[in-house]
């Protein structure tokens, strides 16, 4: 679609100045190839970007919202916006670049206000938002005015009480008069107190009718706002609930709907389908019929099998080895080095006999919706959950979890390549996000100073240490130590935000792996995951966003793509893209695959440039060799289902076993209670340590205040294993692991251990 054809009209915006609280204006956001951009009315106001159709909806119809305090703000160009946050994303266009850079700085103000506000924000914060300045100035003002009508009507009853008392003594006096002239006088007097008694009382009178139209007035306006707003949080219980429903409703009939096409390997892919455009959003208003984000930036490059040239089998980012065939072992791969060998699984057989199931898990019924629909807007962390709605692990754990495929780093220890060694690096990466494709249900967030080990040292050469170092915002710590060449630490802090149809976490901080021999140093961070279906159908879980890994002692790096899961993508579900890059730029290797099944290698053997995309950019051809198998999904235990879709790693996590620390998540007395299935003692326990740490914190800032009147310094709560120390290759301040931990278990010395429990 030309540009002409995306319409013309002003974008200009009728707003204040950026900086106020709120902005409004006219953009063109894009909707889908039908249809181009549209002419939208945006408002951005709290942090939240909503727009309408027309300026006139807004009294009732919001057609979208997007949250700045997670989202990304980028430009494409001259009078373009780019934003996307938890899976959605918005494409926008101004009408001149100064029109577009007022938005930018309206947005970027926004934002930065938006994460001041959340961080600012205490877990005993009220549930609603507080009442706006020019609100409380209106009320104050009514009032006063009915204080100063009151006070009135209290006056004028003290001039009828006194007027009429007088006019009741010269009636008296009237009645025992017997001489003519004296009552001629005494009856003007009567008059003249009549007079006044008359005039008072329609002063009151008037005052009565005055301050009963004011309050009628006033009642009606009040009681039309509060029934606006009863309707209007009516309407957007329903608009949840209708659109979860579609949303089930949909997903069930493509399921249920046969096959179209056949995509199988040698079927060739056309034209039009390898120059599918990266913005193919649809407008989620102008339909019934609801449409997904396609993923953004689409690789900007096509594969080719170099043993395949013949058949000019080529597939644009779906990319050769997650289209079809058996790909290779790497182990028969004769363009990797002998070091990188054996993907046999595990590689040693454990020294104990670990356990292989838990009980399952009860069958217990709960209104999910009456519970959820209070919750829309509010951090997750700060809404009371039951333990319905976990599972028996905590949340550090889950993240020693991240360790289940640890024989990935085994071999990457042993890589002479640090090209092959990033690509192995790259599949451990994707390979943490396995265990999540069934596990819908939340973990226990960690009390304050919680620790959790795992000590794998005989088994498979490793120890594991995570530590909970902060409670707002919440913070792990994470220390792994292998005697096989690695090293691998992180500090991460979970933000999430419940939308009503779905859940986003957003994992911030970064990951630090060190391998021993080599030096190499890499760095990556986390994609977003979300949980949707919340209110009415099947929870389901995807993940969405990019991964860089930097190698920052060679400057290699590897690009990898979580595609955002679509009900009108051709590609694989879950699927993952990524280009592995030596210090100049150049790519050496093509990866693919899922994060839910394996990953696979294919080296670069010769690129050139083909033919543009449908936004006329130039594409990449790599011709490689054929795929790799770098990584595979272990199978789930028998019967996981009825234990939580645990992985063999997950069930031995809260395994008790003899000589862990006093804070260690298996002695966490609810935790250990709903793996037994007793979940009402689990949630009388779960308020019982979640009131407990209120208290501890509530004593230590009492101390800081007491401290600071004293004009001492008060240190504040310090973890027990970790301190905060600056990055010498990333720059940024976070906690590692300081040691004494494992010195401390050989003693049996836990004298220093908090008492969280």
């Amino acid at each position: 679609m030309s540009e002409q054809g995306k319409g013309s009209a002003s974008a200009s915006a009728a707003a204040p100045a950026p900086g106020s609280d709120t902005y409004k204006g006219w953009l063109f956001k894009w909707t889908n190839y039908l249809k181009g951009y549209q002419r939208r009315w945006f408002v951005l106001s709290n942090g939240l970007l909503s727009y309408y159709r027309t300026q006139a909806e807004m009294a009732h119809t919001c057609r979208g919202t997007i949250n700045l305090a997670t989202a990304h703000i980028d430009t494409e160009d001259a009078c373009n916006i780019v934003l996307s946050s938890g899976g959605r994303t918005y494409h926008l266009k101004a009408s001149t670049e100064v029109e577009r850079q007022r938005w930018v700085t309206a947005l970027e103000l926004a934002k930065a206000k938006a994460i001041r506000m959340m961080n600012d924000q205490s877990d005993d914060s009220g549930d609603e938002e507080p009442t706006s300045q020019s609100d409380r100035s209106e009320i104050q003002g009514t009032l006063k005015i009915l204080v100063s009508k009151l006070d009135d009507l209290s006056t004028c009853n003290d001039l009828i009480a006194k007027h009429g008392a007088a006019l009741q003594r010269s009636l008296s006096e009237l009645e025992g008069l017997k001489v003519p002239v004296e009552g001629g006088e005494k009856i003007k007097a009567v008059n003249e107190r009549a007079t006044l008694f008359r005039i008072t009382s329609n002063a009151m009178i008037n005052a009565c009718r005055d301050f009963l139209d004011l309050a009628e007035t006033h009642s009606r306006r009040w009681q039309r706002a509060l029934q606006y707003e009863r309707e209007q949080r009516t309407h957007l219980e329903e608009t949840i609930e209708q659109l979860a429903k579609q949303h089930n409703s949909l997903e069930r009939a493509w399921r249920e709907a046969p096959t179209l096409v056949s995509s199988t390997p040698s079927a060739p892919t056309t034209n039009k389908g390898s120059e599918r455009a990266p913005k193919e959003e649809a407008s989620d208003e102008d339909e019934d019929t609801e449409y997904f984000d396609a993923m953004e930036d689409s690789p900007a490059f096509i594969t080719v099998t170099a043993s395949e040239n013949t058949q000019h089998r080529r597939s644009q980012s779906n990319l050769s080895g997650a289209s079809g065939g058996q790909p290779n072992d790497w182990n028969q791969d004769d363009h990797m080095s002998p070091g990188c060998n054996d993907v046999s699984g595990r590689e040693l057989q454990p020294c104990r006999q670990r356990r292989t199931h838990i009980p399952d898990k009860p069958n217990y019924s709960l209104n999910l919706w009456s519970i959820m629909k209070n919750c829309i807007g509010k951090e997750l962390s700060k809404i009371p959950m039951p333990v319905n709605f976990n599972e028996p692990l905590s949340m550090l754990q889950r993240l020693t979890e991240d360790l289940e495929y640890h024989e990935l780093l085994d071999k990457a220890a042993r890589c002479e390549s640090s090209l092959e060694q990033m690509c192995l690096v790259a599949a451990f990466s994707v390979s943490s996000y396995s265990t999540t494709v069934h596990r819908t249900a939340k973990p226990f967030n960690p009390l304050l100073g919680e620790t959790y080990e795992l000590d794998r040292l005989e088994e498979f050469g490793y120890r594991s240490l995570c530590e909970q170092v902060s409670h707002h915002p919440p913070a792990a710590a994470h220390h792994v130590i292998s005697q096989r060449g690695w090293t691998l630490w992180q500090e991460i802090t979970i933000a999430s935000k419940f939308r009503g149809k779905y859940l986003s976490i957003m994992p911030l901080g970064a990951i630090h792996l060190q391998f021993h021999s080599s030096g190499n140093h890499y760095v990556w961070r986390k994609v977003t995951s979300t949980v949707h279906n919340i209110i009415v159908g099947k929870l389901w879980i995807d993940q969405s966003g990019d991964i860089e890994i930097v190698n920052h002692r060679t400057k290699e790096t590897c690009q990898l793509k979580f595609s955002p899961y679509s009900y009108f993508s051709r590609d694989v579900p879950r699927k993952v893209t990524g280009v592995v890059a030596d210090g100049g730029g150049q790519a050496h290797y093509i990866l693919s695959g899922t994060w839910d099944d394996k990953m696979e290698s294919a080296k670069i053997i010769q690129s050139s440039r083909g033919g543009s995309g449908s936004e006329g950019k130039q594409k990449t051809v790599y011709q490689t060799l054929s795929p790799k198998l770098l990584w595979k999904k272990y199978p789930l235990p028998e019967n996981a289902e009825n234990m939580y879709y645990f992985s063999a790693l997950a069930l031995t996590l809260n395994e008790t076993e003899e000589g862990v620390g006093l804070t260690d998540s298996r002695l966490r007395p609810d935790q250990r209670l709903m793996e037994e299935g007793r979940w009402d003692e689990a949630n009388s326990e779960k308020q019982r340590l979640e009131e407990k740490q209120r208290a501890v914190r509530r004593r230590r800032e009492a101390e800081a205040s007491d401290a600071l009147d004293e004009g001492r310094e008060y240190e504040g709560y310090q973890p027990l294993w970790f301190h905060q120390r600056r990055d010498s290759v990333t720059g940024e301040t976070n906690y590692v692991y300081k040691g004494g931990y494992w010195e401390a278990k050989e003693r049996q010395d836990w004298g220093m251990c908090p008492d969280i429990f």
